[in-house]
């Protein structure tokens, strides 16, 4: 049996979780979870302008998490800071 579900194994969001669209074309939205739609693949998500969209849940980010990702990515030592 093959398992359609694509939503990652052990992500749990919360009413009210701040999240962040860390993938897809809307990429860096930031909003509040609301909840699972019918189809556990996609949530609805209160957006910072007020409305309530849609997106699937592998977008989705914890905010926190996100924020912590972002700054540990750019405080990485880049090559060409490397001394040899």
């Amino acid at each position: 049996m093959i398992n359609m579900n694509t939503r990652p194994e052990g992500l749990e969001f919360y009413q009210g979780d701040e999240v962040v669209l860390a993938g897809g074309p809307y990429q860096g939205t930031h909003g509040v979870f609301l909840g699972l739609r019918q189809d556990d693949r996609w949530a609805d998500i209160t957006e910072r302008n007020g409305s309530v969209r849609s997106h699937p849940v592998v977008w989705l980010a914890h905010f926190t998490d996100a924020i912590r990702s972002f700054f540990n990515r750019t405080q990485e030592p880049s090559k060409k800071d490397a001394v040899v």
